[in-house]
């Protein structure tokens, strides 16, 4: 995940710098640009075209056209100026490189391609303090008999997180074991925002009883649990037994603002095909 992510006070000026990789064999005209997004049903949701919000006009771009050859690549200047009468919370955009390319004699359609980078800025309200918990854990098969996990969680601290992880399966039948299985990427939670995360797992999987060990992750706030589940018949589901619980890392404000402050510098690469 490549993102720009800082908290600051209001009046505060910050640049970072970014990398435009153009990946395909032909010569490419990009306009860099800032656009709106939201945190909306527990997904980071990009606006359509160019669309303002608070943050965009603090956004600007040292190079906002720039063109590269075949498999070159350059770098442009993102400068964000908060105002000194910025009100406090967190806001989102994303920076986007664009393509466009016009019908011609060769395609009656035109298409535009964009790939970006995600900005999460949070306007100081006091300590920044990242954390989640993990509420409840749920076993289910869907109607297809396709087994999966599903995950309540909450965001207890002032940022918005972003959840990965992975979930692995042991002590099952005969002793079996299984996985480790990837979490379904995608949930963005919003300070005090709860929202599931889900495991797909193999068709085949026995019931059980199994012990999943789930590991969740957003930056460097990390949370472990493990818990009894058995998976039910199709189009079921059954509540899991928490065992046990645990936390990584240090939790001293120090750290946190470091973990929750990191830049990640964006690379935006262009390849042959379309992609967003």
């Amino acid at each position: 995940m490549t993102y720009i992510v800082d908290h600051l006070k209001p009046g505060t000026t910050i640049r970072r710098r970014v990398e435009i990789s153009n990946k395909s064999s032909v010569g490419r005209r990009m306009k860099l640009y800032s656009s709106a997004a939201v945190i909306t049903k527990n997904r980071f949701t990009f606006a359509e075209g160019r669309v303002a919000n608070e943050l965009t006009d603090w956004t600007s771009v040292d190079r906002p056209k720039l063109y590269l050859a075949p498999r070159a690549k350059s770098q442009a200047r993102v400068t964000i100026r908060v105002p000194k009468t910025a009100a406090p919370g967190e806001r989102y955009a994303v920076l986007w490189a664009e393509s466009s390319m016009s019908p011609d004699a060769k395609h009656n359609i035109g298409s535009v391609t964009r790939v970006g980078v995600r900005i999460y800025l949070d306007i100081e309200t006091g300590p920044e303090f990242c954390d989640f918990r993990i509420d409840r854990i749920t076993a289910a098969r869907g109607a297809d008999g396709r087994p999966g996990v599903i995950t309540r969680v909450r965001n207890t601290g002032r940022r918005a997180l972003d959840l990965q992880g992975e979930l692995n399966l042991t002590e099952g039948p005969g002793a079996m074991s299984a996985g480790p299985y990837p979490v379904t990427p995608g949930t963005t939670l919003p300070p005090g925002g709860t929202g599931t995360v889900t495991v797909a797992l193999d068709a085949q999987l026995p019931n059980g009883p199994w012990k999943a060990t789930l590991h969740l992750e957003s930056g460097t706030v990390k949370r472990q649990v493990a818990a009894r589940l058995t998976f039910p018949e199709a189009g079921a589901t059954s509540e899991a037994t928490f065992l046990q619980s645990s936390g990584f890392g240090t939790w001293s404000g120090i750290v946190l603002a470091l973990a929750c402050g990191a830049l990640t510098v964006g690379v935006i690469r262009f390849r042959r095909r379309p992609s967003a």
